[in-house]
């Protein structure tokens, strides 16, 4: 890819260029056009004094002399640029002097019939297969006619001449420029220079903040949004280690437990001893099966993970009876009692990823049956609103101090003994924030926890 450098470079002497070549084509076409009127003005000039050199008051012999000295010196011009001093355009300038049909005077380089006929102003005419410019100048009363002309080739090599002289500067002082802008931009890039080496050389493992030395303010724009994605990744990676050491000493105990169980169950002898232990073992299976289960959810539900899930269209009702289906069989052994309070014909449509709602009630009823006594009551309420969905959990548990309430979403947070891993809150609030919903723990009218969640509709 283009540096920024050379990007810079080129964009601004092509408005450069782009500016000058306009510049110049209006400043050419100016001086080509006031070239022009000064040629013309010299050939009128030039008219008028050969009309007063005719007018001078001289005896007739003295005229003739003069205008043959006059026509002597025209002839020796033709040499001008080889023999004698002059200029190499004076045999392209050209003049006949005339009164009625005799020519009076001529320069070499006039013909011997009339440039035009025009009597007065200007005019382009072709002689000898040359374009020339001519000035007619007819004084009254006399009869006397001056022709002054000058040839367009000559005209046109001195206007472009002078023209191009004009933007030759500009076209000589090009590279110059290039290179001032060159060192100019570079010079200006400078600290951008900086800030890629220190990131180029930082070490891969090093997360803390760039240094904040004076930048430009779109730098400090960038270095500001940089350190903000390293404090994130340095947030996910500490909760990664603590995760991982939460979950391997979550996973140590009942690890260890299994263990115990199993060399139970090896070393008896005894039939109703051995069966007790399986019996204890197949538990703890089941407990190492949830907890693992639980973190994996959890690991899943995490913020900065990428979910691939497209939320669906579902029925909060439907799915919700689909839970409650298979917690009954554990319900029915704790002799616990699960009632649900909804409106079959009420408008339960809601948008949500494949099986979060599942899950969430998973957590949520099978947390209350945990914290409720054998026999209870667990209620659920499930209520209908244009633009959102609450679900209500009730159990006859302990229930949760106010001050403990917002501790106890936290990962491997237990509210007492035999609390479970601490894990099924923090999941139900990471499915609620993923849906942007929200989560309010309250005491239940029978002195347990209440669970109240408001998901939107989409």
């Amino acid at each position: 890819m283009t540096s920024i450098r050379r990007r810079t470079l080129c964009i601004v002497l092509g408005v450069f260029v782009a500016s000058m070549l306009a510049i110049g084509i209006t400043s050419y076409r100016d001086a080509a056009h006031e070239v022009e009127e000064l040629f013309d003005a010299r050939l009128a000039q030039n008219a008028r004094l050969l009309e007063g050199l005719m007018r001078a008051p001289l005896p007739e012999a003295r005229r003739d002399a003069l205008l043959a000295t006059l026509d002597s010196a025209l002839q020796r011009a033709e040499q001008a640029d080889q023999r004698i001093a002059g200029h190499r355009y004076e045999g392209k300038v050209a003049f006949q002097v005339w009164r009625g049909e005799r020519l009076l005077l001529r320069s070499s380089s006039a013909p011997r019939r009339p440039f035009t006929a025009r009597q007065d102003g200007y005019g382009d005419v072709t002689l000898a297969d040359r374009e020339w410019r001519v000035f007619a100048l007819s004084p009254p009363n006399d009869g006397l006619r001056v022709l002054v002309g000058e040839r367009e080739d000559v005209r046109g090599e001195l206007v472009t001449a002078i023209a191009l002289r004009t933007l030759l500067p500009d076209l000589l002082g090009l590279p110059a420029l290039a290179a001032l802008l060159w060192w100019a931009i570079g010079w200006g890039l400078r600290p951008l220079s900086r800030l890629a080496r220190q990131i180029q050389n930082r070490d891969p493992h090093n997360l803390q903040p760039i240094a904040a030395e004076p930048l430009p303010r779109e730098l400090s724009t960038i270095v500001g949004a940089l350190n903000r994605l390293l404090a994130r990744l340095r947030d996910l990676r500490q909760r990664e280690k603590r995760f991982i050491a939460d979950a391997a000493h979550e996973l140590r105990t009942p690890l260890a437990v299994l263990d115990l169980h199993a060399q139970n169950a090896l070393a008896t002898r005894d039939p109703d001893d051995r069966r007790e232990a399986l019996t204890q073992l197949r538990d703890g299976v089941a407990r190492a099966t949830r907890l693992v289960s639980q973190l994996l959810t959890l690991a899943r539900l995490e913020p900065d993970q990428e979910s691939a899930a497209v939320p669906q269209d579902g029925d909060l009702l439907h799915e919700t009876r689909e839970a409650l289906a298979e917690l009954l069989p554990l319900a029915a052994e704790r002799g616990q009692d699960i009632r649900l309070d909804a409106d079959e014909h009420a408008d339960w449509r809601l948008r949500a990823e494949p099986g979060a709602i599942q899950t969430l009630l998973q957590n949520l009823v099978g947390n209350a049956m945990h914290h409720s006594p054998a026999g209870s009551r667990i209620d659920l309420a499930l209520a209908a609103e244009p633009a959102a969905l609450t679900l209500r959990v009730d159990d006859r548990g302990p229930g949760i101090p106010e001050h403990q309430r917002r501790q106890v979403l936290e990962r491997f947070h237990r509210a007492g003994p035999g609390a479970g891993a601490g894990l099924g809150l923090s999941i139900v609030d990471r499915l609620v924030q993923r849906h942007r919903g929200r989560l309010w723990l309250d005491t239940a009218p029978g002195g347990g926890l209440r669970v109240k969640v408001r998901l939107p509709r989409a």
